[in-house]
């Protein structure tokens, strides 16, 4: 019986990895992207079964399957609550709640098993991203670099201030006073930033929100920053 496991974080797997031994299953082939599932299916038979996490380090699992049809059994392996996942078993697909418990482990491989022969159900990965919240969150910066005379700085947003555009220059401001000029513009700045962090107050200016510490509706001048 050929098994994978897809998981980001390495020691999770490794740690299935063992468990799954101790059951009497080997799992060989170890996946811990988005980007490596849809590479290792594309040059490499379907196994019989996958231990599947939901969210990976570059997006949501499910993304693999929109670019590679694959019909081998799965058990998700996954940090949702169980009130989320009820629909999952309505699909006869099995999950198993992280840390994962070596009696419900036994318990997955020996549904599967039961269902071996049998014709498994299509999965309605669309469905599955309605229940989990929708689309994957989208994956920020979380820095950016800026030219300092002949060298380069790298500057975290977290110390960002502000961005503003100035005598048609776009500059960053730092928490800690120091401006720099880049070499781009707000707008295409504004689809590098987090919304949830950074909100463009007008066309000339974006605030990092964790610095506003008075704001009047009238001014930019008026938005006083920490």
């Amino acid at each position: 019986m050929e098994v994978i496991i897809i998981e980001d974080e390495k020691a999770a797997a490794r740690h299935l990895q063992r468990m799954l031994e101790k059951l009497g299953l080997e799992a060989n082939t170890m996946l811990h992207s988005v980007a490596e599932g849809i590479d290792w299916f594309q040059y490499n038979p379907e196994p019989d079964l996958i231990f599947l996490d939901i969210q990976l380090s570059d997006g949501i699992s499910f993304e693999i399957f929109e670019k590679v049809s694959v019909k081998s059994a799965i058990i998700f392996t996954t940090a949702y609550d169980e009130y989320a996942l009820r629909a999952f078993k309505l699909n006869s697909i099995d999950y198993l709640l992280k840390p994962i418990d070596e009696e419900e482990l036994a318990k997955a491989i020996k549904k599967f098993e039961e269902n071996y022969f049998k014709k498994l159900p299509e999965i309605d990965f669309n469905t599955f991203r309605k229940i989990l919240g929708g689309e994957p969150a989208k994956d920020y910066k979380s820095r950016l670099t800026v030219q300092v005379g002949q060298h380069l700085k790298i500057v975290e947003f977290s110390n960002i201030c502000c961005f503003y555009s100035e005598n048609k220059g776009t500059y960053l401001a730092t928490k800690n006073g120091k401006k720099y000029l880049l070499d781009t513009t707000l707008e295409n700045l504004e689809k590098e930033l987090d919304p949830e962090n950074f909100f463009k107050i007008n066309r000339k200016a974006i605030i990092n929100i964790k610095s506003i510490e008075t704001l009047l509706p009238t001014r930019i001048a008026d938005c006083k920053l920490k």
